[in-house]
């Protein structure tokens, strides 16, 4: 499988995950939902691509994006706005750096594949949100 940033690969399905209408609201990046679910499926990917003994779920994390998208849809987001948010690359850096640093505090170390493990395998255990989309 050839290796992504830990969001590439949940933005690409963030694109087909989300979709609304247009309407008065803040910038998806301030929707709290939509941000942090992006981040734990971020979190779980890479966790599923350093660590050899832990897989992500595919079909669970195409529901949990496809919960993001009803989300987005019931407060209105269209499918231009979830495209510029998706594609902008400032946003997608500044999340990848937040999920990064959630990765150091939880233990991950750059290099240390067994760090991610032993993150994975603590998600698992207490049944987060990040460890639902691992097995």
């Amino acid at each position: 499988m050839i290796k992504m940033s830990i969001l590439s690969a949940t933005a690409a399905l963030a694109l087909v995950a989300l979709s609304g209408s247009v309407s008065a609201k803040p910038a998806l990046k301030d929707v709290t939902v939509v941000r942090e679910g992006i981040i734990t499926v971020g979190i779980a990917y890479e966790i599923g691509q350093k660590c050899d003994s832990i897989r992500t779920r595919t079909l669970r994390g195409l529901s949990f994006l496809n919960g993001l998208r009803n989300h987005a849809r019931s407060l209105g987001y269209s499918n231009d706005e979830i495209d510029a948010y998706v594609d902008d690359r400032a946003e997608k850096n500044r999340l990848e750096d937040i999920a990064r640093a959630r990765l150091s505090d939880m233990g991950a170390v750059s290099g240390d594949d067994a760090s991610f493990c032993a993150v994975g395998r603590n998600e698992l255990a207490i049944g987060s949100p990040i460890g639902r989309l691992l097995r």
